[in-house]
C-alpha cells in the first residue's frame, strides 16, 4: 500500500509549477495525494530563500508538522535544501533534504530511500543544459496554470544567492514547453503563466519569448497568456505591438522589477540598468498599451541606502505608471555580494518606516488605477466564490467580484465595472465583450 503524501509550497511562481509537477508524478506512481492540513506519511515542503523570511518560514513549517502530526517524514526540496543542506538535516522528523537538481525526481528518491535512518542529502551540482519535464504541473484546484520554460540566473545581482541555489540560465526544450501546454489546456486550464527564474532570457535553438507567445496563441481552447516578473533589460519590444493588440491572447500586464529608484543604488546592486532606462521601458509599454497594469519589486534597506536614496526611489514610484508595488526589507544572505560585509546596514526601524512609506503609496496608486476602470467593460476568468459574490481576474490584473447565484468557476464572461473597493472592484455581468476596452 502506497503512502499518503502532503505539500506546502514556500515562494515563487515557479515553485508553485514544480510542485504541481512532482505532485501529479507522486499520484501517478499510486501515492495518495492529501490535503496540507490532513496527517500524511510524508510532508514535501518546496522551500525558498530569497529572504531572511522564507528560510524562518521552512523552520515554522516543519515545526508545525512536527507538532501536529508527529509521524510524518519531511522531504524538504528545492533553493533552500541547496544551499542550507546542512542546517536542515538538524531539523525535527527531515528524512530527506534533494536540491535543485533533483527535486523533479521524488518518485525515484523515495523509491530508493524509503524509510532512512539518517537524513538522506541529495544535492548535486546543477548543470547547464537545456531541460524537459516528463510530468505536467496540472493543478485542478487553480484556474491558472504556471508553465515552467526557464530556470537559472546568469545576472548575479549583488543581494541575490538564487544562481548558486538555481544555477546558471538555463531554458526548456522548445516542444517539450509546447508539449504542456497542450497538455495544460486539454486539462481545463484557460490561462497559463510564463514562469522561470529569468524568463526573459529565454532561447530554444533560435528561439525566443516571442516565439513562444506566438505558438500559445494558436492552442485552441487557450484563452490567455500571461506573463510573470521579467527583468526590463530582457523584455523584447515585439511583445509591445502584441500585447496592445485587441485580437492577442497576451495579457495587459507587466511585473518589472525595479529594486531601487536611485542610480547609485543599483550600481552597488549590479543590476543592469539605470532609473532612465527603467522609465523609459515602463513609459513605453503604458503609452502603447491601453489600460495596462504594471507592477514591480523595492527592496528597502540595501546597505548603504540613505533617505535621499530612498527618496529617489519613492518619488520615480509616484512619477511612473507604476500601479503596485510589492515592497521587501533588506536580507542579507550569505552567499551574496552584498551579504559579506554589515558596515553600512540601515537600522531596522528605519527600513521598517520606509517600507510603510512605499506600502501605503502602493495602495494609493493601486486605488487610483482601479478608479480609472469604473465604467469600463473587462473580461473576466473567474476562480471562485467568495461568499455571495464570485471572484476573478481580468487580464490586466484587476480583481473583480461579482454577485451570481450560478457557477461561474473557470469561466470567462463579460463584466461592467461599477465600483472600486480597497482591494477589489465590483461588477455586474454584461454582454458579449467585443474587444478588450
Amino acid at each position: 500500500m502506497k503512502k499518503s503524501v502532503s505539500f506546502h509550497t514556500l515562494g515563487c511562481r515557479l515553485n508553485q509549477s514544480e510542485t504541481a509537477s512532482i505532485q501529479n508524478a507522486l499520484e501517478a506512481d499510486g501515492y495518495d495525494i492529501v490535503d496540507a492540513k490532513s496527517p500524511a506519511d510524508i510532508v514535501v515542503i518546496n522551500t525558498c530563500t530569497v529572504t531572511e523570511n522564507g528560510d524562518t518560514d521552512t523552520r515554522r513549517l516543519v515545526n508545525r508538522v512536527r507538532r501536529l502530526n508527529p509521524a510524518s517524514r519531511i522531504a524538504l526540496v528545492g533553493c533552500q535544501a541547496q544551499i542550507q543542506k546542512a542546517a536542515l538535516t538538524t531539523l525535527p522528523n527531515v528524512s530527506w533534504v534533494v536540491g535543485n537538481a533533483r527535486k523533479m525526481d521524488l518518485v525515484d528518491i523515495f523509491r530508493e530511500h524509503p524509510d532512512p535512518d539518517v537524513p538522506q542529502v541529495i544535492t548535486p551540482t546543477i548543470g547547464r543544459a537545456p531541460f524537459t519535464q516528463s510530468t505536467a504541473s496540472i493543478d485542478r484546484s487553480h484556474t491558472r496554470a504556471n508553465l515552467k520554460i526557464q530556470d537559472g540566473c546568469d545576472f548575479f545581482c549583488s543581494f541575490c544567492e538564487i544562481p548558486y541555489a538555481r544555477g546558471r540560465a538555463r531554458s526548456r526544450v522548445y516542444d517539450d514547453t509546447l508539449r504542456e501546454a497542450r497538455m495544460l489546456v486539454a486539462a481545463g486550464h484557460r490561462e497559463i503563466v510564463l514562469t522561470g527564474i529569468n524568463v526573459g532570457t529565454y532561447r530554444s535553438g533560435n528561439r525566443s519569448i516571442v516565439d513562444l507567445v506566438a505558438d500559445l496563441e494558436g492552442l485552441e481552447g487557450l484563452d490567455r497568456i500571461r506573463i510573470s516578473s521579467i527583468e526590463p533589460t530582457t523584455l523584447p519590444g515585439e511583445l509591445k505591438d502584441r500585447m496592445a493588440s485587441n485580437e492577442s491572447k497576451l495579457c495587459r500586464h507587466l511585473h518589472l522589477p525595479l529594486q531601487s529608484g536611485s542610480d547609485e543604488i543599483l550600481g552597488a546592486m549590479a543590476r543592469l540598468y539605470c532609473v532612465e532606462e527603467f522609465a523609459e521601458c515602463v513609459r513605453g509599454f503604458h503609452d502603447a498599451v491601453p489600460q495596462i497594469c504594471i507592477g514591480t519589486d523595492v527592496i528597502v534597506g540595501f546597505p548603504g541606502e540613505s533617505d535621499e536614496h530612498f527618496e529617489e526611489t519613492a518619488r520615480l514610484l509616484r512619477e511612473l505608471p507604476i500601479h503596485y508595488f510589492h515592497v521587501f526589507s533588506y536580507s542579507p544572505r550569505r552567499m551574496a555580494k552584498s551579504g559579506r560585509s554589515r558596515a553600512s546596514d540601515v537600522p531596522k526601524e528605519t527600513i521598517q518606516r520606509r517600507s510603510r512609506v512605499l506600502r501605503e503609496l502602493s495602495r494609493r496608486k493601486r486605488r487610483l488605477f482601479y478608479e480609472t476602470l469604473v465604467g469600463t467593460r473587462q473580461a473576466v476568468l473567474f476562480e471562485q466564490r467568495r461568499g455571495p459574490c464570485w471572484t476573478g481576474l481580468t487580464d490586466n490584473y484587476v480583481r473583480v467580484e461579482v454577485q451570481r447565484a450560478e457557477n461561474l468557476q473557470n469561466g470567462f464572461h463579460p463584466v461592467n465595472l461599477v465600483e472600486r473597493r480597497d482591494d477589489c472592484m465590483l461588477g455586474t455581468m454584461a454582454g458579449p465583450v467585443r474587444d478588450r476596452q
